[in-house]
């Protein structure tokens, strides 16, 4: 059995291993979905990640859609209690951006769609340098205390602004990022190591990477000359 681990400085114990949703809704059906949910849950995992964006890049998709399937296999299991569920903000085509009110839109639309009352741990998704650190920082802030929202963390955001955003939090004494997501993998490693990973070790920060296998090019089943029938086959085949 695999020990769950604390999230940073978070009250959040999690499976070492988050699932990430970004299929669901787009190259995995709801059957297909359910599959490896029940899949990753039987095995001990917790930790589901997702985006209110997933997948609004198919044809067909608005957005969302990754969401409203991890909402109904929650309801369906009856085990929203047991699961950490890990959203983000700023992408959706219909609340694009860190706006203070886009923010609170955007998180009541996601807990519609996940049929919850609270996000466990809610992302900026990419970070927006023309809007201040403060009124980011003071949006997400009400949702804390609104229990909308139990964490809040970032993905896809400089250093400088990092730290910024944390200097802002203890000095106002908000709501603090406990995690940080970024871009790393082995074959992209100046993504997170160097100034930004500093800033996350000396703030406590969880590391959660995304594109951990290279859009599935560290599986290893990608080789020149070799055809994958894949939707993630062009961005893999880069590496090559």
């Amino acid at each position: 059995m695999t020990s769950l681990y604390k999230l940073g400085s978070s009250d959040l114990e999690v499976f070492p291993l988050a699932l990430g949703g970004n299929v669901f809704g787009w190259t995995a059906d709801q059957a297909q979905s359910f599959a490896v949910l029940d899949a990753y849950a039987a095995a001990g995992g917790n930790f589901v990640d997702t985006a209110d964006s997933y997948s609004a890049w198919v044809e067909g998709n608005k957005g969302g859609e990754s969401e409203t399937i991890i909402g109904k296999w929650i309801k369906e299991r009856g085990n929203r209690s047991d699961v950490v569920i890990a959203t983000k903000v700023s992408q959706h085509p219909d609340f694009q951006g860190l706006s203070a009110a886009n923010i609170k839109a955007a998180a009541d639309a996601s807990l519609k769609r996940l049929g919850t009352d609270y996000i466990d741990l809610y992302y900026t998704h990419f970070d927006k340098p023309e809007v201040p650190v403060e009124e980011i920082i003071g949006a997400l802030d009400e949702l804390v205390k609104a229990g909308k929202v139990r964490h809040i963390a970032a993905s896809n955001i400089s250093a400088e602004r990092l730290k910024a955003s944390l200097e802002f939090s203890e000095r106002e004494g908000l709501a603090r990022y406990v995690a940080l997501q970024p871009h790393y993998n082995l074959v992209s490693r100046d993504t997170y190591e160097g100034e930004l990973r500093d800033v996350a070790e000396r703030s406590g920060l969880a590391a959660v990477p995304y594109y951990a296998l290279a859009s599935g090019f560290l599986t290893g089943k990608y080789r020149p000359g070799a055809t994958v029938d894949s939707a993630r086959a062009q961005g893999a085949a880069k590496h090559l």
